[in-house]
């Protein structure tokens, strides 16, 4: 599954690797956090390093709508559910900064972006409720937002939120200008290199990578899920995997930027790439690892659309995987209270256009001994005890997915008729789970438990890998680590048997 924004040729000629390089601040994460931070930080004279452990944007910023807008579905409304007033505003301020900054950089490297309207609309009579509370609740934050009883949509829609002179970026143009700002200012970018183990050494850190060792004074961690288990960020987060296509159409498209506040969830966008116009679908978001078929929600996808746009050719199809926090804001700043050497930024929730842009902005401030109002009150908010019965909730879930999932182990056995290619089966040999699939022909075998915390996996016949059902760690057919907070690949075994059979 290859996004519209992935689908060109790269222009970024990275930098080669040196063993025991020492630099003021490593980034770890090749996205729009990643680079904007790393940006921030080198044009104020420091020697600054980007580590992606595969390519620039392959993981969420480059498998995004491209959404630049402060509209967010749903969002606010829970931020000032789950907070106080002054960080729902706080909320906002920073995402007006993020954008603002963005769209500045835009102009200024002559990157193309289009303003929209963006509206927030209930697909369903019973979603009309919530429509009201997310206007309400963008009035009292702040926005200049207006209540719509009709729409642009070629379907029934029961009323939505506006907001006027919003943006749409495709995000693979500022990634790529982005890691070329970093290097013309002596920064590094490293791909396809994996940042394993961070330790503290001296006065110092020593940051162990696949590739060998490296020295920083700092650290900052923009890998979507932190990859460090300190302040367990891992379960306070709960990742979701949503779905994006591509369409040429033939008939008209709606040109605002929609997005359904209720299920299944729906957005939608154009876009347009070269001399084609895209209409860009998206939605059928679930918890990673425990979709019995995310193939499903695609061809669903696909399906709704062919029945509202007759003619809609598909063109691409993609996923990308996010993060929500407790109270639906994020994490940015420390990984733990006191520890001003490793920092992060995620929990962005899918609106990681603005609030990675924020999140740069606040970190950079912060190594650079400066300080933001709005970022104090945003990211230095306290636990409540709602976010803490959310917590037990949240643990609870994944303690339930774990005990089911290890109990089904007991009764599986191997796939009784040989697997069709991109087809994957889990099932217990021996004492283990171990996990059998075929891709392009070749059969994979591997252990069929995450190496985070030992969930058992679950194949992805969308993207043909292998999901945690707990923490959203996933590893490729072959069993290579490609997200989350795990560390290690899966184990491989021979599969010589297998295939004989």
């Amino acid at each position: 599954m290859t996004s519209l924004w992935l689908d060109r040729p790269r222009t970024i000629e990275p930098d080669l690797f040196v063993a025991d390089a020492s630099f003021d601040t490593i980034v770890v994460g090749g996205g729009l956090a990643g680079l904007c931070t790393a940006l921030l930080l080198a044009r104020s004279g420091e020697s600054v390093a980007v580590f992606e452990a595969r390519q620039l944007a392959s993981v969420t910023t480059g498998n995004t709508t491209g959404k630049l807008s402060l509209l967010h579905g749903g969002q606010l409304s829970k931020v000032a559910h789950h907070n106080s007033a002054e960080v729902a505003r706080a909320y906002v301020e920073a995402n007006l900064e993020g954008q603002k900054w963005l769209l500045r950089y835009c102009v200024e490297h002559e990157l193309p972006f289009q303003m929209r309207d963006a509206f927030t609309y209930a697909g369903t009579a019973e979603g009309a409720e919530s429509v009201q509370k997310e206007f309400e609740a963008c009035r009292n934050a702040g926005l200049d937002v207006t209540l719509e009883s009709e729409s642009d949509l070629p379907f029934a829609s029961f009323g939505a939120v506006r907001l006027a002179e919003q943006a749409q970026i495709n995000p693979l143009d500022i990634v790529e200008r982005l890691a070329r700002d970093v290097q013309e200012r002596r920064g590094r970018v490293i791909e396809n290199t994996r940042v394993t183990d961070v330790a503290h050494h001296g006065d110092g850190l020593e940051v162990t990578t696949s590739a060998g060792r490296v020295r920083a004074q700092r650290i900052v961690l923009a890998t979507g899920t932190p990859i460090l288990g300190r302040g367990a960020h891992f379960a306070r987060l709960e990742p979701s995997r949503s779905y994006a296509l591509a369409f040429t159409v033939p008939g008209p498209i709606p040109e605002g930027m929609y997005l359904s506040i209720d299920e299944p969830g729906r957005s939608l966008r154009t876009a347009r790439v070269g001399d084609t116009e895209y209409l860009v679908v998206g939605g059928n978001g679930h918890l990673v690892g425990r979709e019995h078929s995310p193939a499903a929600q695609v061809r669903d996808l696909e399906a709704w659309t062919a029945l509202h746009f007759p003619g809609a050719v598909r063109t691409h199809a993609w996923s990308a995987q996010d993060y929500r926090s407790l109270d639906y804001a994020p994490y940015v700043g420390s990984i733990v209270p006191g520890d001003e050497r490793i920092f992060l930024a995620t929990g962005f929730n899918k609106w990681g256009m603005t609030n990675a842009v924020a999140a740069s902005l606040a970190l950079s401030s912060q190594l650079l001994d400066g300080e933001m109002e709005w970022a104090r009150t945003l990211y230095g908010r306290r636990v409540t005890l709602s976010d803490a019965a959310d917590a037990a909730g949240l643990g609870a879930g994944v303690g339930v997915e774990l005990v089911k999932d290890w109990l089904a182990q007991t009764v599986s056995r191997p796939p009784a008729s040989p697997l069709s290619d991109g087809e994957g089966d889990v099932y217990r040999e021996g004492m283990s789970p171990v996990g059998l699939c075929r891709v392009d022909g070749a059969l994979s075998k591997v252990s069929g438990v995450c190496t985070h915390l030992g969930g058992v996996l679950g194949w992805n016949d969308a993207e043909q890998s292998w999901d945690c059902p707990l923490h959203g760690s996933r590893f490729s057919h072959d069993g290579q680590r490609l997200e989350g907070p795990a560390l290690k690949d899966l184990e491989r075994f021979d599969v010589a048997a297998d295939a004989a059979e």
